[in-house]
């Protein structure tokens, strides 16, 4: 797992460079485009033909859809943030999960966790810093909807993984991604420049490490004692927020970050807690 997040961290680097160059939507093209070669690879060495193709199509399309429009939204606003900041406010898409398990997936969420997701939301409302006319920065918001559609393509996962296998779900992922995106970029397309090869390729080949890396993570350790390290991501992008663009977070931020972390980690202890009360309870 954190090799997966190191990785992402390269990854979103090379998209930050990337949308300097080229509109939101090329760059999620180029995310998925770039990455899917090593992919197909991966999961043709890793899984049946017949497993990739007989996939519940409808909710892999959904995801597809979702995965764009969080490309598009990250894309934007890491462009005018610093990566440590868009970090803070994604580190919010544990807490929407929690929220929404309960009328997605029925499953039980009780009032503590109910009060770290409002707690970890009013985090968040502290790194935007709305002002007082209640506006935040239309940056700010772009990456805030990137969590919300984050949160809602892990739930859809989640219900995928009751049928189809991770391979087709990260194949398809990636696909639909770099196709969707690029159909919606085509009008306003922009020929990609020699100079900015290695930007492309650190972006296919970390995003593709990336997504094996998290994929075995989850299939070996448990999700409550993985999950946190995500959180990780914060140090990786103060580092290249400082090598590659001389900024760094101010105190609003941090503190910002302190409370959506501190509920994220709050929450997965419930869960864990939860768990755990449910194993030891005798079947009826």
């Amino acid at each position: 797992m954190l090799g997966a997040v190191a990785l992402f961290a390269a990854m979103d680097a090379g998209l930050k460079s990337l949308s300097a160059h080229y509109p939101p939507l090329q760059v999620g093209a180029i995310r998925g485009l770039a990455s899917f070669p090593l992919v197909l690879v991966w999961a043709l060495s890793t899984a049946s033909l017949r497993s990739l193709v007989r996939v519940h199509w409808p909710m892999h399309l959904l995801r597809g859809g979702l995965s764009v429009l969080m490309m598009a939204c990250f894309v934007y606003g890491v462009a005018r943030l610093p990566l440590t900041t868009a970090y803070a406010i994604t580190f919010a898409a544990p807490l929407l999960v929690t929220a929404l398990a309960g009328p997605v997936l029925g499953e039980h969420v009780g009032p503590r966790r109910w009060a770290a997701v409002g707690i970890g939301l009013l985090g968040v409302l502290v790194v935007l810093r709305p002002t007082g006319a209640g506006m935040m920065t239309a940056a700010g918001g772009a990456v805030l909807v990137a969590a919300c559609c984050y949160a809602a393509s892990f739930l859809t996962t989640r219900l995928l993984a009751r049928r189809d296998s991770t391979q087709a779900m990260v194949l398809w992922m990636v696909l639909l991604l770099g196709v969707a995106a690029g159909l919606l970029a085509w009008p306003g397309w922009v020929p990609l420049q020699s100079a900015h090869g290695l930007q492309i390729g650190i972006v296919g080949v970390a995003g593709a490490g990336a997504q094996v890396l998290l994929t075995e993570a989850f299939r070996r350790g448990e999700a409550s004692m993985i999950a946190p390290l995500e959180y990780s991501a914060l140090l990786w992008g103060v580092l290249l927020d400082v090598a590659l663009w001389g900024v760094l977070p101010d105190g609003i931020t941090w503190i910002g970050a302190a409370i959506i972390v501190g509920s994220g980690l709050y929450v997965l202890y419930r869960e864990r807690v939860a768990a755990r009360a449910a194993a030891a309870t005798p079947p009826p």
